[in-house]
């Protein structure tokens, strides 16, 4: 092979994946490709890679399927792990895939599974981050985690979470190949809490942003859902992903929707599905320009302003057709 690349959505699951897979297989010097959180037609930048070995994290299938049919046309092989919705997955013997797009997995708890739970406690960092406390919790009790041990873990995941979300890098306070470069130094998560220069900036960056976030009352709101607007600015952008997680586990039998001006006018907006039922995301944002993700959060990165009220309208009408 003529090279090894990695690439991965710059969250805390992209980024958790990565680890425990380097960690059990080092690949020193591998190219990293990865953005911010919403980058994920990442597999266009591999233009001419040949004869190489590719991991991808973390990244819909069905949002790169036309590169990673050119990739795979030029002899790399393609490792893909992914819990996004897929379509159909090429049958191409360069291609090993898994991809579990069921509402209750992660990127991260699919490569634990694959290891065997050799680096657990970074598939549950990755899982809280991704807000699957209920993925996460239960390999934690598996693991005899206390109280105060699965609060440093889910801390953890969520301020790693926290620094992918943006507009660009610069709303962010690492890059995320920065920050995974950071979290490769070590093996232990707690650790990482315990010691990392990275972690401590990103504390005081969200405690900071979510205490503007907290004061935003609700734009629109019915039985079913509720819609917030934050201002087009990087602390609102970069806060976005944990406020709405946030939001929706204040009322986790409502559907939230977070939306955010971008720079060019066009409107960027998160959508939780109802964390009691976690359905729907998906479908509801695939109807509108830009529109994509997982059944329990997906999101718009650029829709037009003319179509905000019909989305608005949309959204209210879907998760109460889907109550």
């Amino acid at each position: 092979m003529s090279s090894c690349i990695d690439v991965f959505n710059g969250d805390a699951d992209g980024i958790c994946a990565l680890h425990q897979l380097r960690l059990k297989t080092p690949r020193p010097g591998a190219r990293l490709v990865t953005g911010v959180k919403r980058d994920i037609n990442l597999l266009a930048r591999l233009d001419n890679v040949r004869d190489s070995s590719i991991t991808v994290l973390d990244i819909s299938l069905d949002r790169n399927r036309a590169a990673l049919l050119e990739l795979l046309s030029r002899d790399n092989t393609v490792l893909y792990i992914d819990h996004h919705f897929s379509g159909a997955i090429p049958d191409v013997n360069l291609l090993e895939a898994h991809i579990d797009p069921q509402p209750l997995t992660c990127t991260s708890v699919i490569v634990d599974t694959l290891l065997q739970g050799q680096y657990r406690a970074w598939a549950i960092v990755g899982a809280y981050g991704d807000n699957l406390d209920e993925a996460a919790e239960p390999l934690a009790r598996e693991l005899n985690y206390d109280k105060e041990q699965r609060a440093i873990l889910k801390e953890t995941g969520i301020l790693l979470n926290y620094n992918g979300y943006g507009a660009g890098l610069d709303d962010l306070f690492f890059s995320p190949d920065e920050l995974y470069r950071q979290v490769s130094s070590y093996a232990d998560p707690f650790a990482f809490h315990a010691c990392s220069p990275a972690l401590k900036k990103l504390q005081q960056g969200y405690r900071d942003d979510m205490d503007r976030a907290m004061q935003t009352p609700a734009l629109r709101e019915s039985e079913h859902g509720r819609i917030f607007q934050l201002p087009g600015e990087s602390w609102a952008r970069r806060v976005a992903g944990v406020y709405s997680n946030t939001l929706a586990r204040q009322e986790p039998d409502k559907a939230h929707c977070l939306i955010i001006a971008n720079n060019d006018t066009t409107l960027r907006v998160s959508v939780r599905a109802p964390l009691a039922k976690r359905r729907g995301a998906d479908t509801l944002c695939r109807r509108f320009p830009t529109g994509g993700g997982r059944a329990a959060a997906a999101g718009i990165n650029n829709l037009p302003p003319d179509m905000a009220d019909r989305f608005c309208h949309t959204f209210l009408e879907h998760f109460r057709e889907t109550a």
